[in-house]
């Protein structure tokens, strides 16, 4: 018999904007939901033509991985160790910094003259120590190249970015184990998720209003969920999920801006190699 795993806590996103960027963050502890730092959720909004786009220019990252979803609109990705991508709605962009390079994630030319809908969200998750230090990756996936699995009697679509399910792979081989989703319910969706009771859960709210474990969740809400085997999530309406699973590492975290590492040396040394030109450029 299944365990149902019970929310302990909610977490509100806040809105934090970046200039004309729609930003929320939810304050949800990293240590509780250890590997999983936080996630940045910008938009739903709609630009107009001839518009500045995104603002995150080239900028460094190391001992830590990103996941980025595009929902609505689209993201160009380049950096340091020469990867470059346009993704589109419905895809995602898995970058491990590991070792550390300078990334840039801008909108392309044609949204800043075109304009339109955009929605992206972006999560940080932790690399354990032994794998802090690994070669920089980048994977861009369109929505094309991400299985889709039916469930809960086809009221429910689960897009698998990393991890297996029925008999599915996701294609991210995760590094760390991580486990990654999309989900999307239709009303009257009843969708139990099996996950392994030492494995800590990341379920964040995009849209619409699920019960998970029982408890109503808003939308723009993360939730710290108990003890179980199963995680349940029931719709009436629509919604809109982002759901993973990994193994807690329980290590010391030290951040510094873009920069995740155990102890504060190593952020020094982060620092001093990012000033040298030791993680490349663009």
């Amino acid at each position: 018999m299944s365990d149902i795993r019970p929310v302990v806590a909610r977490h509100q996103a806040r809105r934090e904007d970046i200039g004309d960027l729609v930003t929320r963050r939810p304050a949800a502890p990293p240590e509780r939901l250890d590997p999983f730092l936080f996630i940045n959720h910008h938009g739903p909004q709609t630009y107009p033509p001839h518009n500045r786009g995104l603002p995150f220019g080239p900028h460094p990252h190391r001992g830590f991985e990103t996941v980025t979803f595009i929902l609505e609109g689209e993201l160009a990705h380049s950096d340091s160790g020469g990867h470059e991508s346009v993704i589109h709605a419905g895809g995602v962009q898995w970058m491990t910094a590991g070792r550390g390079l300078v990334h840039a994630e801008l909108s392309p030319e044609s949204f800043k003259r075109e304009g339109g809908p955009l929605e992206i969200l972006q999560l940080w998750v932790n690399l354990p120590a032994r794998l802090k230090l690994t070669e920089p990756a980048y994977r861009g996936l369109e929505a094309a190249d991400i299985p889709r699995v039916a469930a809960a009697e086809g009221k429910a679509v689960i897009e698998l970015i990393s991890g297996d399910f029925g008999g599915v792979k996701g294609p991210v081989d995760s590094i760390a184990d991580i486990a990654m989703t999309v989900l999307r319910l239709r009303p009257g969706a009843r969708l139990d998720l099996p996950v392994a009771p030492e494995r800590n859960v990341f379920l964040y709210v995009v849209a619409g209003a699920p019960r998970v474990g029982g408890t109503q969740v808003a939308a723009h809400e993360q939730v710290e969920l108990g003890a179980g085997d199963t995680v349940r999530i029931e719709a009436d309406a629509d919604a809109t999920i982002i759901f993973g699973h990994g193994v807690p590492y329980r290590e010391p975290i030290v951040a510094h801006g873009p920069f995740v590492m155990n102890r504060p040396e190593e952020i020094v040394a982060a620092i001093e190699d990012y000033r040298a030109g030791r993680l490349g450029a663009l």
